[in-house]
């Protein structure tokens, strides 16, 4: 199997992994049964110190929040969990009737006509968010203002790069401009001006597209209600753990106007000769999918098991409850935020900006403060300095709902030791 593929050992599979994470194998005494085997293993797991056993103050586009039960309960059914493609909707009923409940769900959280299946995750929904707007309009620009997540931005100049399209950053669309990429909150939790920068990219003749936090439209103007023309975003949140950064699901809204431009997957109603109401695959032939010269899009998976999370989520949380967790995250990263601004040198990065529940700090020695924080066991900001030169010494703090006074109580006791 090694040589078919190419390699010469094991190791070159793990060339992923850095070195000074490896073993060369578990030192386990000879001769074990299976049962003190397996008692073995689990006492070294157990000195491993696992993501919910920590304190987590780092957000940066993945958070922990609390998923409700009814979540897993649904997601690992089986006929949800091994459900494949559903191109034949005679069989696929179930799963093309909770792809749309997805659809229908993040087109009422972004106020926007239609949402399609879902996709990989925010990042590729921006980059594909941005080649509809070069289709539509016949453009070869796009125009980045602020801070948009450095990731997302990645993922948008490969995709730009093989279509020939431009991607800048600054505030002012041109002649050439076919879309304005902004993120509301953006990458450091700062709340933008979407109303405005929606109205510059459509006197520009361009599309407005704008990257949201879906907890947050809890309390924040939707994108629709601004005039957006298409709205993505990360769907992490909405009842995925973190896992290591995957899978998470993607999602996309746009007007009724570019609903042709939809990339992937979308599910729409039918009716059989008794009035029945059915779903299938909707607006798009199956060459959408595999015949990429002919499609809109390179992307054809749909995260569909991951979307299911997702509606089950929302719908079990309903609009009062996503308010309810917006506006208790929002009170806690404040209360978190006027505390740290009382110890000595430490600032608000950007003390006229207005934030939700992530917010950057300007610390003295920030690196070794995340370092100090990890060894008590606390996973704690993000240096932003790594992606964005001029902000040095800069860490972003995020709260959620887990992050309970006694939490943060917790944290500036270690930070003040």
């Amino acid at each position: 199997m090694l040589a078919a593929i190419g390699v010469q050992s094991m190791d070159e599979l793990l060339l992923d992994i850095p070195s000074s994470l490896r073993i060369k194998a578990l030192e386990l005494p000879a001769g074990l049964s299976e049962f003190e085997t397996m008692a073995e293993i689990a006492s070294l797991a157990a000195r491993n110190r696992v993501f919910p056993d920590r304190l987590t103050f780092r957000g940066g586009g993945v958070y922990r929040r609390f998923i409700p039960a009814a979540v897993a309960a649904v997601t690992s059914k089986p006929e949800f969990y091994t459900a494949y493609t559903p191109y034949q909707p005679e069989a696929s009923q179930g799963t093309l009737q909770a792809i749309f409940e997805f659809q229908t769900l993040i087109a009422e959280l972004t106020a926007l006509d239609v949402a399609n299946a879902s996709l990989y995750d925010g990042a590729t929904a921006v980059a594909e968010a941005a080649m509809m707007a070069h289709v539509h309009t016949g453009r070869n620009e796009v125009v980045v203002p602020g801070y948009l997540h450095p990731e997302y931005m990645e993922v948008l100049r490969v995709f730009s790069e093989g279509r020939g399209i431009k991607v800048r950053r600054g505030t002012e669309p041109g002649p050439k401009t076919a879309a304005v990429i902004f993120q509301q909150p953006d990458f450091l939790g700062l709340l933008v001006d979407a109303r405005s920068l929606t109205e510059s990219a459509h006197a520009a003749g361009a599309l407005a597209i704008a990257c949201v936090d879906p907890i947050s439209l809890a309390i924040l103007a939707p994108p629709g209600e601004y005039g957006a023309d298409i709205a993505v975003g990360e769907g992490q949140q909405l009842g995925l753990s973190p896992s290591y950064g995957g899978p998470h699901v993607g999602f996309i809204s746009c007007r009724k106007e570019l609903v042709r431009r939809l990339p992937g997957r979308l599910v729409g109603t039918a009716y059989d000769k008794q009035g029945r109401r059915g779903f299938t695959l909707a607006l798009a032939a199956r060459e959408q999918h595999i015949r990429r010269e002919k499609a809109t899009s390179n992307i054809c998976t749909n995260h569909s098991l991951c979307a299911l999370a997702a509606s089950v989520y929302m719908t079990y949380m309903g609009p009062d409850g996503l308010r309810q967790v917006a506006e208790v995250s929002f009170k806690r990263a404040h209360a978190l935020s006027e505390r740290l601004a009382a110890l000595p040198g430490w600032e608000p990065a950007f003390p006229d900006r207005q934030f939700l529940n992530e917010f950057p700090m300007r610390v003295p020695k920030g690196p070794a403060v995340v370092r100090k924080l990890a060894r008590k066991g606390i996973l704690g900001p993000l240096d932003v300095h790594r992606w964005f030169r001029e902000l040095k010494g800069v860490l972003t703090f995020t709260c959620t709902e887990v992050n309970d006074p006694r939490a943060l109580d917790e944290l500036v006791a270690a930070l003040e030791s």
